[in-house]
């Protein structure tokens, strides 16, 4: 996990906390270790949220279903993050789903286990207040981009977010390694594959930054929030 990601809490090891126990990968599976293919739900609405998971590899799509049954991507998570976290804060049963983009491997955390965690490590209730609440600002950020901004300005503004949060300095660059697709990047925007790819051109042909399927190299961070 990034040093930069707004849900990172010193001292504290998540991998110990969610994988107390190694597992070879693909070839032991129990209720504390789950392993999925590419393209499998993890789980779906309306399922009981007994559950936390951490990504151990691979990664996973969070979303919903609009009421017309369009499906609403809401984040996409890499190794080293939560998800399921509002189990915590919720008796009932998921309001979104989580599917694997590729193969993926995750740690599993029963509540009631977590729950007597929180009770007794304050460190660790103070990453899950910051995990919840500083995913429902960047919802409600999303929001108010899509009701205010043009596509060219919240793609700009998502990939400078991108840069940040998941980057790692390279001399006076950034670079951001297991690049998002085009289509995912449209998805969390909400705009269109052919636009993002516009953009991400135009970018290239001002030196601004420099992608592949691999990664994106932002040459200029200031640069990039003055294109937006």
């Amino acid at each position: 996990m990034a040093d930069q990601q707004l849900w990172f809490v010193e001292n504290i090891d998540l991998q110990n906390i969610f994988c107390p126990k190694k597992v070879d990968m693909g070839m032991i599976e129990s209720k504390d270790h789950l392993s999925f293919d590419a393209n499998q739900y993890v789980y779906l609405p309306e399922e009981p949220a007994k559950k936390i998971f951490l990504i151990n590899s691979g990664r996973i799509k969070i979303g919903t279903y609009g009421a017309e049954g369009k499906e609403v991507t809401k984040a996409i998570l890499t190794p080293g993050e939560v998800f399921g976290e509002l189990a915590l804060v919720n008796d009932g049963s998921r309001r979104d789903f989580a599917y694997s983009l590729e193969p993926t491997s995750l740690c599993v955390l029963e509540k009631g286990d977590l729950e007597n965690m929180l009770r007794e490590r304050s460190e660790l209730q103070l990453f899950f207040m910051r995990l919840i609440g500083n995913r429902t600002l960047q919802l409600e950020q999303r929001l108010e981009n899509l009701m205010f901004k043009t596509s060219r300005s919240r793609i700009v503004e998502f990939l400078h977010e991108l840069a940040t949060s998941r980057g790692r300095a390279v001399g006076y660059e950034r670079e951001v390694r297991n690049m998002l697709t085009h289509k995912e990047i449209a998805d969390l925007t909400g705009t269109s594959r052919q636009t993002v790819n516009a953009v991400l051109n135009d970018l290239r042909r001002q030196n601004i930054l420099t992608f592949d399927r691999k990664r994106m190299l932002v040459r200029d961070m200031e640069k990039l929030v003055a294109a937006a």
